[in-house]
């Protein structure tokens, strides 16, 4: 490794894997990974790349081991609190939430009824300070794996697991009664980092790439009649930019939309005269 360089630690399985791949090279990043490989010189950037594991990522952080990483913001909330990791970027990835299930056949139906229970969970730091937060008394029993079947073997009378779309709960006789944590995937190190230019170049990026995702560049042809009614369905960042065709009746639109709003947009923008209106990704976006 390059003592001069950043380094940067990523999944090396798992879901937030490929995802974090996908970002980094987006973000600019130049690299191949094969199968094996622990760890890698970025070829464009003067950062390394260690590939670990998830939840090994944030202890790593903070023994200063990397001076970034991807993880999840699960994991980051269950660290050493006294580390205060941060996240530098959300990354839109990795959506899961952290929740209480009881079996379909428990009494319980709210977080507050845990109280004076038994609630095992892989969680457990972040579990008691939702609780204690909440004033809700309850014992927590930390476990490493198989947390679903906590309530079978009457180890607990609740869990605390992830959960993606409920299904694994489901399938274990599980239902879930409330959400202590929204989790996704975030890009993460120590609040002292903010202050290397090579993270700030990072997280530049990274962004870039997030709100990229979430925004398409959409261009049409109008009568130049139509431009003020156009410009009200789809302001951009500011305003949208007014082309002259041409056809001096002619003008050509171009600006920058959210992506959820494509579905209504489209066709609005037709009806109100727009034509051979074009829709485009983009891959990195600085507002």
């Amino acid at each position: 490794m390059n003592k001069s360089a950043l380094t940067l630690a990523i999944p090396n399985k798992g879901r937030l894997r490929e995802p974090s791949l996908r970002l980094l090279k987006s973000a600019g990043m130049s690299f191949e990974v094969t199968d094996r490989a622990l760890s890698l010189r970025v070829r464009n950037v003067e950062v390394d790349l260690v590939l670990v594991r998830t939840e090994d990522i944030p202890g790593m952080l903070i023994e200063g081991v990397a001076d970034v990483g991807i993880t999840g913001l699960d994991l980051m909330e269950e660290s050493d609190p006294d580390a205060a990791l941060v996240p530098l970027v959300k990354l839109d990835f990795g959506f899961c939430r952290l929740a209480a299930a009881v079996p379909n056949a428990s009494s319980i139906d709210s977080l507050e009824d845990l109280r004076g229970l038994r609630v095992a969970t892989s969680h457990p730091r972040t579990t008691a300070r939702f609780l204690s937060d909440r004033g809700i008394p309850a014992s927590v029993v930390a476990l490493k794996g198989s947390v679903e079947a906590a309530t079978k073997i009457a180890l607990a009378d609740a869990v605390v697991d992830l959960v993606s779309t409920g299904s694994t709960l489901r399938l274990n006789g599980l239902r879930d009664i409330g959400v202590l944590l929204e989790s996704q995937a975030v890009l993460a190190g120590l609040p002292e980092v903010r202050d290397n230019r090579l993270v700030r170049q990072l997280v530049t990026a990274v962004r870039a790439v997030t709100a990229g995702r979430r925004k398409r560049y959409l261009l049409l042809n109008t009568s130049v009649d139509n431009t003020a009614e156009i410009s009200r369905l789809m302001p951009g960042l500011s305003a949208p930019t007014i082309v002259p065709l041409d056809d001096p009746e002619m003008v050509a639109m171009h600006s920058v939309v959210d992506a959820s709003d494509l579905w209504d947009l489209l066709p609005r923008l037709e009806d109100a005269g727009g034509k051979g209106i074009l829709v485009l990704d983009i891959g990195q976006l600085v507002p």
